[in-house]
C-alpha cells in the first residue's frame, strides 16, 4: 500500500510516498481503508521538530513516529477479536496514527460510526481540530448559555469549529479574523467579528467570559486583562513563546484573583466523537474545507497550512487502486 513516510526531521520535502506492507490489526483495533484524511499544525509541528521542546515527546534526534497523519475517514476492512462496535463495511471517522496512507489501524475507543449526510472528507476535517474546540470550550472554559465567548484565531480549523460549537452551547461569540476571514465567520454563526487587521480586541476595553485563542499571538497578560471577573482564557494553539507562557505562568497566575489560564490539548475519545456527530447531523456544526489534496501532494498540503494563512481545513483524499 502506498504512504507518507519520513524519517528525519524538516521541511516538507523530506516527505516520501512509499510503498509499505498493509497493516494488521490488533485485538483491539480497526483496520481502516482510508477514503480522506486531514492535516493538522500538530503534523506540521511534529515534521519540523519545532519548537524543540516538543521533540521531548516526538525524539530527540530523530522522529519516533515516521508515519504522519491523524484525523481519519473511511471504511471498516477488518476488525480484530476484541472489538465490538464495529463491522466491516462500516463507515467510520476518528483518529488513527500514520493517516496520511490507503490503510490505517485505530483503536476502536478512537472511532466512531461517519454520519450518513457528510462526506468522507468533512468527516476527515472533524476529529482533531473539533475536539480540540470542544475540549476547550465545554471542558475547561465551562461555557454557559449567554455568556460572551471570544474565539481569537477564528479563521482555522479550531477557529472555525469553536464558533460553531459555542454558539451551539447558548454563547454570544465574537470573532477575530483578518479581512478576507469576516464574511466566512459571520455566515457559520459568529454575532460579532473583530478584523485584527484593523484593530486590537485587547485594547478595546471589553471583557468576556471566555477566551479561547485557537491561535495565540498575544501575550499571556493581554488575554487576562480582557478576561471578565471568573473568566477563562483557553490556549488550543500558538507560537512556541504563546505556549510557554501558557505552560510556565498560567498555573501561577491562576492562582491571583478569580480569573483562570487554561492549555487544552485534543484527546481523541468515542464519547466526544459521538457527540461531534449529532452536531453534524443536526447541523449544528458544518466543517468548513479550504483545500483538497491527493496523497501524493501531502508535502504540498503541510507547506500550505505552515504559511498560516488556510481558511478552515485542508484535507486529503486518497483513491485506491481500484479507482474508488
Amino acid at each position: 500500500m502506498k504512504a507518507i513516510v519520513y524519517h528525519n526531521y524538516g521541511s516538507p520535502d523530506i516527505l516520501q510516498c512509499e510503498e509499505i506492507e498493509k497493516p494488521t490489526p490488533g485485538d483491539n483495533e480497526v483496520l481502516i481503508k482510508i477514503r480522506a484524511a486531514a492535516v493538522n499544525p500538530l503534523d506540521w509541528h511534529s515534521m519540523r521538530g519545532k519548537p524543540y521542546f516538543i521533540r521531548i515527546m516526538t525524539g530527540l534526534r530523530k522522529p519516533k513516529v515516521t508515519r504522519p497523519g491523524v484525523d481519519v475517514a473511511g471504511q471498516v476492512e477488518a476488525v480484530g477479536k476484541n472489538v465490538t462496535e464495529f463491522k466491516p463495511a462500516d463507515e467510520v471517522f476518528g483518529a488513527c496514527r500514520g493517516a496520511f496512507a490507503e490503510y490505517a489501524c485505530a483503536t476502536e475507543d478512537r472511532l466512531a460510526l461517519k454520519p450518513a449526510n457528510i462526506s468522507y472528507e468533512n468527516a476527515a476535517a472533524v476529529p482533531v481540530a473539533a475536539i480540540s474546540a470542544l475540549l476547550g470550550l465545554r471542558d475547561k472554559g465551562r461555557v454557559q448559555p449567554g455568556q460572551k465567548v471570544l474565539v481569537d484565531g477564528a479563521s482555522g480549523g479550531v477557529g472555525t469549529f469553536a464558533i460553531q460549537i459555542a454558539k451551539s452551547f447558548g454563547a454570544e461569540v465574537t470573532a477575530v479574523c483578518s479581512t478576507r476571514n469576516v464574511e466566512n465567520a459571520r455566515s457559520i454563526g459568529a454575532d460579532h467579528v473583530i478584523d485584527y487587521t484593523r484593530e486590537d480586541f485587547t485594547q478595546r476595553g471589553k471583557r468576556y467570559d471566555v477566551i479561547l485563542a485557537a491561535n495565540a499571538h498575544h501575550s499571556i497578560f493581554d488575554y487576562r486583562r480582557s478576561l471578565s471577573q471568573d473568566g477563562v482564557y483557553v490556549i488550543v494553539g500558538g507560537g512556541g513563546l504563546q505556549m510557554l507562557q501558557a505552560i510556565l505562568l498560567g498555573p501561577l497566575l491562576s492562582l491571583i484573583g478569580s480569573k483562570k489560564m487554561r492549555l487544552c490539548s485534543a484527546k481523541i475519545k468515542k464519547k466526544d466523537l459521538i457527540l461531534l456527530k449529532e452536531l453534524l447531523e443536526t447541523g449544528k456544526v458544518v466543517p468548513f474545507i479550504d483545500r483538497r489534496y491527493p496523497l501524493s501532494d501531502v508535502a504540498e498540503a503541510l507547506g500550505y497550512l505552515g504559511k498560516g494563512h488556510a481558511k478552515g481545513k485542508v484535507v486529503i483524499t486518497v483513491e485506491h487502486c481500484n479507482g474508488t
